[in-house]
């Protein structure tokens, strides 16, 4: 819910910098997969202005080992000037980083849902 947060009040761009892992995985339709520098480039050339996007997790689950975990949910994207909101679904593989906090490591999302 962070993540999401901080994209509402900052931006995609910001949100993505903030929480992928250095060695982050985005799984883009019609793209290869996009691993740590490639996926940071991706990142940072996108242009969130036009748009807002947010997300609302519907489970959650973390490895007994305390270090993995995942998400999964709706996402939704509006638009700038526009009233018409588009919906898709997401998952997102989280790791635990040294100082405690999450990043993700694997982040795919299919579009089409309501």
């Amino acid at each position: 819910r962070e993540f999401s947060a901080l994209s509402e009040r900052e931006g995609l761009r910001k949100a993505y910098t903030e929480f992928i892992d250095n060695d982050g995985v985005l799984l883009r339709p019609g793209s290869l997969p996009l691993a740590g520098g490639a996926a940071m480039d991706f990142i940072t050339q996108s242009n969130d202005t036009s748009f807002a996007m947010t997300w609302e997790p519907k489970d959650a689950a973390i490895a007994a080992s305390g270090d993995l975990g995942y998400t999964y949910g709706v996402y939704s994207v509006k638009p700038a000037n526009e009233d018409t909101v588009f919906y898709g679904s997401y998952v997102t593989v989280w790791k635990k980083q040294p100082n405690g906090r999450w990043k993700f490591v694997l982040q795919s999302g299919n579009e089409g849902v309501e």
